[in-house]
């Protein structure tokens, strides 16, 4: 017999790693905005160090596997995880040339247990539909001096890091990246020059 703690702790994991990846795929109904809320769950983002990887060639496209610093990729294989690419999407704007990854344990146990990194080129005008899309959702933006966040509205954040960010885009000029929290985004380490 199964005890019943174990069940909900499964239905919850699941229902958490559903809402996670609505999130990222689905834009949301402005009509329906703020009527799901979830508490914060903080989220441990490891620190890395740069890899300065030699065998990534300058130009070359990125890969799952090259995205992040080649010591986080091996602290993710260490305890089993494997990287899924996904396409890119911001809102509605899918970006073809861009990269999606979502590592995690994906032969264990249903979880919501995973890391999101993303980045891709874009234009001005894309980056600028995306960002009104995401706003009309309810996400949050703010401007800095590395770039324009956008980050998901606090009140339907499924799991934050130390400072209340769950998922982040951040703009610069010409690149967007996207992690499952913005201290993730510091992983990023694209393109390689």
């Amino acid at each position: 017999m199964t005890h019943p703690h174990r069940r909900l702790g499964a239905a919850l994991a699941l229902t958490a790693a559903a809402l996670l990846f609505a999130a990222c795929a689905s834009p949301q109904d402005p009509a329906t905005a703020g009527e799901e809320t979830a508490t914060p769950v903080p989220v441990d983002t490891p620190a890395a160090t740069p890899s300065g990887d030699p065998d990534v060639e300058p130009g070359a496209d990125p890969t799952c596997e090259t995205l992040i610093p080649a010591d986080m990729v091996a602290e993710f294989e260490e305890i089993g995880w494997t990287a899924q690419a996904q396409p890119f999407w911001v809102g509605e704007v899918q970006l073809t040339e861009g990269l999606m990854c979502v590592w995690a344990d994906f032969d264990g146990p249903a979880g919501d247990h995973l890391q999101i990194f993303g980045w891709s080129e874009i234009s001005d005008e894309d980056a600028a539909a995306a960002q009104e899309q995401l706003e009309a959702q309810g996400w949050i933006r703010e401007e800095a001096e590395d770039g324009v966040y956008v980050t998901e509205n606090p009140d339907t954040t499924i799991a934050t890091d130390d400072e209340g960010y769950g998922l982040t885009y951040l703009f610069t000029d010409g690149t967007v990246t996207h992690a499952d929290t913005k201290q993730g985004l510091v992983l990023i380490e694209w393109p390689r020059t």
